[in-house]
């Protein structure tokens, strides 16, 4: 069996009194693309800083690449690609000025840089802009000189910050699936977003609230978790008409867990065999036609419902 890229255990880290992240493990194997969730303030970037040997942990080890990320950091730092959420290039150099300047920070040597640079600039397709000021890039393009930046050293791990945050859903699909034809070239991603169908996307997802990693797994294991689809309930869709008002009925009836609009529908976790029983009851309070359809729960479904549980758990 192939040794992970990442492999957390009991990973720790306190801020005095404060536990930023506590007591998480997770591997990730070469090839994937991990998405890691969880709202801000939950301990992501401190967990991404301490793989990156930026941030000391306090508690647990992690390897990356196969180095310790406390007594070897500096060679994680050398072996990994970066890429932030705000662009942080230089905005009055050229693209290619931008890809010259990595390389050289990276210390690759002159024909090395040339020919690396002739490379990611053919994979992420930024060929007809190269001769382009940065600035003068929309934010599509200027993810891709970021990524293409990030790859000119050749990493075989990527961390990406919210990669696609304040792009348009064209420049989104294009970056995505610039990433699944690098994955395939065998570069592991460990991606952040607060997109689920980015999440749906990943290959595996970890999901941390308040410090803690809550689920770690496939995208098909996270759903079959007995707590998001408790015994003795089933989810639906709902199609009527009025959604809003509609949700706000449903909510009101006692086999109803809960419901919310999702697109064009209604999702809705009920007592199962309820089915017919909620299409009789919307009809009577108005919202006749209405029709139901059994459905898995999303990953958003997964991770309301984890959260909630946690809160209940908090609150208590």
């Amino acid at each position: 069996m192939s040794t992970p890229v990442i492999s957390a255990s009991a990973l720790t880290r306190r801020f005095g009194d404060f536990t930023a992240v506590g007591d998480v493990s997770f591997e990730i194997e070469e090839g994937s693309i991990f998405g890691f969730l969880g709202p801000n303030g939950s301990g992501k970037s401190t967990v991404i800083r301490m793989l990156c040997g930026l941030l000391r942990p306090s508690g647990g080890s992690a390897t990356v690449l196969g180095y310790d990320v406390v007594r070897e950091g500096e060679l994680v730092k050398r072996n990994i690609g970066y890429m932030s959420q705000q662009f942080s290039l230089y905005g009055d150099l050229t693209v290619e000025e931008n890809l010259t300047f990595y390389a050289r920070v990276y210390g690759l040597k002159r024909q090395a840089a040339r020919d690396r640079i002739e490379e990611v600039v053919g994979i992420v397709g930024i060929d007809a802009y190269r001769k382009r000021q940065a600035r003068q890039l929309s934010g599509g393009w200027r993810q891709r000189l970021a990524l293409a930046c990030a790859l000119v050293h050749q990493p075989r791990l990527m961390f990406l910050d919210e990669p696609t945050a304040g792009i348009d859903p064209v420049a989104r699909r294009a970056l995505w699936n610039l990433l699944f034809d690098l994955s395939g070239r065998g570069i592991t991603f460990f991606v952040t977003t607060h997109y689920m169908d980015e999440a749906e996307r990943c290959s595996h997802v970890g999901y941390i609230y308040f410090s803690k990693l809550i689920v770690c797994g496939t995208p098909g294991e996270l759903k079959q978790l007995p707590e998001v689809s408790p015994e003795g309930t089933v989810r639906v869709e709902v199609r009527c008409p009025r959604l809003p008002a509609a949700m706000r009925v449903l909510n009101t009836f006692e086999y109803v867990r809960d419901a919310t609009i999702f697109a064009d529908s209604l999702h809705a976790l009920i007592e199962t065999g309820a089915e017919d029983r909620l299409v009789t009851d919307l009809d009577a309070a108005g919202f006749g036609g209405a029709q139901t359809l059994v459905i898995p729960p999303t990953l958003e479904d997964v991770f309301v419902t984890l959260t909630r549980q946690r809160d209940e758990v908090r609150n208590d």
